[in-house]
């Protein structure tokens, strides 16, 4: 019995170390005060999560050069709770910066900067899975704008999680991705946490949102697909890019990262 709990133990540390970074140390920290104060771990570990999650980890997360995005500007919000819960909600002073900025002057469009994952709080390199490059504080995925099948605009969006709805499943270049063996490329699909609203894709606020976005010159580079940069005319900007078929697919969000 003891060697079930002490593999349980391990595998909880390391599916929460790697789902949020912090919630592994956070396991651990429960099971001693559940040990010493005699009181359950399942009622100690919530209380201990909520603790860290919204006063103790954003005070050091600034010392490492890392702010918490949520609660900074009505018209910048996540898509769910789930990624401020998950400490995924966490960007440089810049990056906010330049998002608030953005969400406020997007106010007067009808457009709301709604995110997804971000960064973790804490040190370089620590990857954000399944993300390739969210690991230094710099990147952050934003949704696209949409709008009801009678085309009024709305801020829904398609899926709970603010992935996996692609606004053209069979475009030629995940066509071309998957047929060269990258099956990753459409792995967002399943991604989606379910699907809640059936929406079509906003061309108009949606190169609002872009173009705006492009207007920072801290903006190094923003990931699309190749067919939508064309959609939305938006070919004379550099700085969108193709990110390669070793990534997945990004006509379901808008991938921003800065220099």
């Amino acid at each position: 019995m003891k060697i079930v709990k002490v593999f349980l133990n391990i595998f909880f540390f390391v599916f929460l170390t790697i789902l949020t970074q912090l919630g592994g140390i956070i396991w651990i920290l429960s099971l001693l005060v559940s040990k010493y104060s005699k009181k359950k771990k399942r009622l100690i570990f919530p209380i201990l999560y909520l603790l860290f999650n919204l006063l103790i980890i954003p005070p050091i997360a600034n010392q490492f050069g890392r702010v918490k995005l949520s609660n900074s500007e009505k018209n910048l919000t996540p898509r769910n709770i789930i990624y401020p819960f998950l400490f995924r909600d966490y960007v440089t002073p810049e990056l906010k910066d330049l998002l608030v900025e953005s969400a406020k002057k997007l106010k007067k469009d009808g457009v709301k900067i709604t995110y997804l994952d971000a960064n973790f709080p804490f040190y370089n390199g620590f990857p954000l899975l399944p993300h390739l490059s969210h690991n230094d504080g710099k990147k952050i995925d934003i949704s696209f704008m949409y709008k009801t099948n009678d085309g009024k605009p709305t801020q829904k969006k398609p899926s709970m999680s603010g992935y996996g709805v692609y606004v053209n499943s069979k475009n030629s270049t995940s066509t071309t991705c998957l047929n060269k063996g990258y099956w990753q490329y459409d792995f967002p699909k399943y991604l989606t946490f379910g699907t809640v609203n059936n929406l079509d894709f906003d061309k108009k606020r949606t190169k609002i949102l872009l173009e705006e976005l492009l207007r920072h010159v801290e903006i190094q580079k923003i990931f699309i697909e190749p067919y939508l940069k064309t959609k939305l005319n938006l070919n004379h900007h550099h700085k969108i890019r193709f990110h390669g078929c070793q990534a997945v697919r990004h006509d379901d969000h808008i991938h921003l990262q800065i220099k």
